[in-house]
This record gives structure tokens, C-alpha cells and sequence, in this order.
């Protein structure tokens, strides 16, 4: 129980949504003080979230709002400048300290920087602490010092470490006596870039704490010794946790442990789930050191690369009209459900930044626009591996081709089913769904016929892979001359 008269403690919540397994909340617990849970919508955010992520946003603040409310607290939700905002709190609870999780986008370290220095100026207690990784993107290093840039050896040091055990959810959540005003959340429209599509996303996501916890459990019992299959886009296999794991509505911690128990009856299975958990912890250990690989190509002679900017073709890639039906299928399910199969991915990466010969920047800006579970560091540092301009790339001569994958993944055509009118007598709920979500101006209905080949594959394999020989060429004539 608080303390009686204790100034209270601010816990400002970002991408931790949640109570269980929260190392923020348990600190700010620690204080014996009341807790006021805060979330600030602050440029960060609004600059760097797309329509999609900003909608899903939307629905993790309203359900934790719910779950907070049913344990006697509430979110207290602020906009505007992050500093100005909790300074502003501050002054009205005359709260003892901020306490929050630690992002690792370089933006965000300024902010928070810049905030810790401000509070403590004015003596209050900043607290930091990691409630979003296995482990601080500091922690592992190479045997000369180094962050690790091969995924390989990275797994090999933190593969095997011990993993605290998730934290059990408060049962106390401390509510102050009396709480300070708060925005509507309705107010902030999070959902107004989504326009119509909102209703048909809302079809898919899975929402909340009790919905991510759920979901992990239904994986460990049912689908993890399955997950061998689980290139196979149009099979029931994978996780689909990264939603989830972007809100923090589960940690990577409740995710390790669940699968480790799963591991004595499914090992190899739930080994290659794990290295995939890891994974996303590479990402972030790569963003934190190299925090270009964001915005620029993390090789830095392919910035000579003579990929395009935005043009046509890519506006078809866009609206999955291609005219390739596994690209075509994989960009509908992103825009329909909000998340795409890791597998599509790659092909439709791949067949952007090579047959269609398109910056990687064009398309990692569609998918954050459109996935309810992007991720800065996982989306970036995907598009740069299949790019070929990443760490620990695949090489850029490494072009998948769509329909040998689709004959391979997907030989029965289930998938591109789902997604695609022009197959098939009948036309699915999912592939109707998408034109229930796209804007209007793009001028598509269902009785839409398969569009014709954007460029045919063959061709853009050698378009490719001219580009790529007369580049390293240039290179070589280049590193020659020095």
C-alpha cells in the first residue's frame, strides 16, 4: 500500500502497454507512493507512426484503459511536447518521479535524454528501465568489443543466456486519491488516417494484454510444433505475436518462457520460434549502433545503387495490382489485415527493390503506413536484408522469383485464393474485404479481372541483375583507382 501523503510517482507508458511481466510498474510500485499512469502523444509519435500503427495504437490505449479502470487506476492521456507535458503533471500532483521503458529509436533517445537531464535539474527522480527486449542492445558484443553484424554469432552469445523470469502483474496498481485531467482519447482520432479501412482492420486485430496472452497460449499448446511449415503462408502456424509485441501488450520475456517450456516435447520447432524472437533482438541491437540503418542504406556503396524513386510500377505494387498473384495476394493481405506472412514479405521486397528495380525507402514507408505491427527496427533492417544494402544481407543476385515460390509455399493456390477475386468461382470475405478498405479514388471494385504482368519476371531478373554487375563494376574501377 502507498505511503500516506507520499507525492506520487508518474509512470509514462509508451510502447509497454500492459501490467504483467512490466518492469516500469514495478518500479514505480517500489516507491511506496501513489502511481499515475500517463501516455503523452507527443510529435514522436505523431511524426513517425503511420495510419495503420497509429489506428492500432488507438485500440491498445482504449483496452488498457479498460483493464486499468477495473483495477481502481486509470490512464491519464496528455498531448503535446513530452518534456512540457510531464512537467506539466508534475506541477499539477507535485509528483516525486517519472519512471518509463527505454526506447533505442536515436529520435527517441534525444527526447528521453533530454528529458532525464530537465527533471533531474529540478530534482526529480528519472527512472529508465527495459521492459520491450531480452536484453540491452548494449549487452552483447563481439570478442574484439564490437557490435555483432552477422545474426549468426549474435545468437550464439545471447542464444544460451539466462532470461529473468517474467514479472507476475501487480495487485496493487496504487491509485492516487485524486487524479488530473486527462484527454478524450476519442478526441485525438487516431484512427482518422484509416478512414473506412479502420472498420475492416478492426476484422482482424487482436487487441490487448488478455488477447496477446491468449494468443501466446493457443501457439505453445497447438501451433508451435507445427512451426517447421511455417513458410508456408496459407497454413495456421506462425505466432502472429509481432502485433502484439509492437504495443508492448506482451513482452519478449512471457514469449521466451512460454516457448522454452514448450521446448522438452517440440525442441527443433520451438528452437527455430526462439531464433526468431531473437531475431527482433538483432534488429534492435543493430539500430541501436547503427542508428542509419533507419533511414539510409547501411552499406554505404550502395548508395551509387540505381534503384528509383517512387514511380508507377511501385503505385501498382502498392494497390497489389502487379499482376504476379503471390505479390498481388501478399500486398492485399497487409492492407486488408494489417500484417503480412514473413515469407510474402520477402518476396514482395524483393520484387520491388529488383524486378522493379525501386528504392527499398519506398517500400519500408508503405509498410509502415500499413502494418498494425510495424516495428522501426524489424521493418528497416528486413527491407535492407532483402535489398541486399543491409547487414547480414542476402546477397542482391539473390532474386525470388513469385511463382516458383507460390508453386513451392503455396501449391495449392490457397493462399492467393484468399486474397485474389480473379481466382477461382467465388470470391472470398478477405479478398472482398480489401475493397471495402482501399480509398475510393483508386477506382477498384471486385469485378476487377487480373491486371496484366507490370513487367514480365524474366525480364526484371536481368534488369536486376544488370544493374547490379555494371554497379559492382563501377566499384571495382573506383577501389582501382584509390
Amino acid at each position: 500500500m502507498p505511503l500516506e501523503n507520499s507525492p506520487p510517482v508518474i509512470l509514462w507508458l509508451r510502447r509497454d502497454l500492459r501490467l504483467s511481466d512490466h518492469p516500469g510498474w514495478a518500479a514505480a510500485l517500489a516507491y511506496g507512493a501513489p502511481v499515475i499512469p500517463v501516455f503523452v502523444l507527443d510529435p514522436f509519435i505523431e511524426q513517425t507512426y503511420g495510419a495503420a500503427p497509429k489506428w492500432r495504437l488507438g485500440e491498445s490505449l482504449a483496452d488498457l484503459q479498460r483493464s486499468l479502470e477495473q483495477r481502481g487506476s486509470k490512464l491519464v492521456l496528455r498531448r503535446g511536447d513530452a518534456l512540457d507535458c510531464l512537467q506539466a503533471l508534475i506541477a499539477e500532483t507535485s509528483a516525486q518521479a517519472v519512471v518509463w521503458s527505454r526506447q533505442y529509436e536515436p529520435a527517441a533517445i534525444a527526447r528521453d535524454t533530454k528529458i532525464k537531464s530537465a527533471l533531474q535539474t529540478a530534482d526529480i527522480e528519472a527512472r529508465s528501465v527495459n521492459a520491450s527486449l531480452l536484453f540491452e542492445p548494449w549487452e552483447a558484443a563481439t570478442k574484439t568489443g564490437g557490435p555483432f553484424k552477422v545474426y549468426s554469432p549474435f545468437w550464439r552469445e545471447v542464444g544460451e543466456r539466462d532470461v529473468p523470469a517474467p514479472l507476475a502483474a501487480p495487485s496493487d496498481l496504487a491509485p492516487p486519491d485524486a487524479w488530473p485531467d486527462s484527454d478524450d482519447l476519442g478526441d485525438w482520432q487516431l484512427g482518422r488516417a484509416m478512414n473506412r479501412g479502420a472498420e475492416v482492420l478492426a476484422q482482424y486485430a487482436c487487441v490487448g494484454e488478455d488477447a496477446a496472452a491468449d494468443r501466446l497460449a493457443s501457439f505453445v499448446e497447438d501451433k508451435i510444433t507445427l512451426y517447421g511449415q511455417r513458410d508456408f503462408p496459407d497454413r495456421d502456424v506462425c505466432s502472429r505475436l509481432s502485433e502484439n509485441l509492437t504495443y508492448g501488450e506482451i513482452s519478449p520475456r512471457q514469449i521466451w518462457f512460454h516457448a522454452q517450456a514448450a521446448r522438452p516435447g517440440a525442441a527443433k520447432p520451438a528452437l527455430k520460434f526462439l531464433k526468431e524472437v531473437v531475431w527482433r533482438e538483432f534488429a534492435y541491437h543493430l539500430m541501436y549502433h547503427s542508428p542509419a540503418l533507419l533511414t539510409g542504406n547501411w552499406r554505404a556503396e550502395w548508395d551509387s545503387f540505381p534503384w528509383r524513386d517512387d514511380n508507377d510500377q511501385a503505385e501498382r505494387w502498392r494497390r497489389g495490382q502487379t499482376g504476379i498473384d503471390m505479390v498481388d495476394a501478399a500486398m492485399r493481405e497487409m492492407y486488408t489485415t494489417g500484417t503480412m506472412h514473413n515469407r510474402a514479405r520477402m518476396l514482395t521486397a524483393s520484387f520491388l527493390t529488383k524486378h522493379l528495380c525501386t528504392h527499398w525507402r519506398v517500400g519500408e514507408r508503405w509498410f509502415a503506413d500499413c502494418l498494425i505491427d510495424w516495428d522501426p527496427a524489424a521493418n528497416a533492417m528486413g527491407w535492407q536484408w532483402t535489398a541486399g544494402s543491409g547487414p547480414d544481407a542476402a546477397p542482391y543476385f539473390r532474386v525470388f522469383n513469385p511463382d516458383l515460390q507460390a508453386e513451392k509455399f503455396d501449391p495449392k493456390g490457397a493462399y492467393r485464393d484468399r486474397f485474389l477475386p480473379w481466382r477461382g468461382d467465388t470470391v472470398s470475405r478477405d479478398a472482398s474485404n480489401y475493397y471495402q478498405a482501399i480509398p475510393r479514388s483508386w477506382g477498384m471494385d471486385v469485378n476487377e479481372k487480373r491486371p496484366s504482368p507490370v513487367i514480365s519476371l524474366k525480364e526484371g531478373r536481368e534488369r536486376a541483375l544488370a544493374a547490379y554487375q555494371d554497379h559492382k563494376q563501377a566499384r571495382d574501377r573506383e577501389q582501382d583507382t584509390e
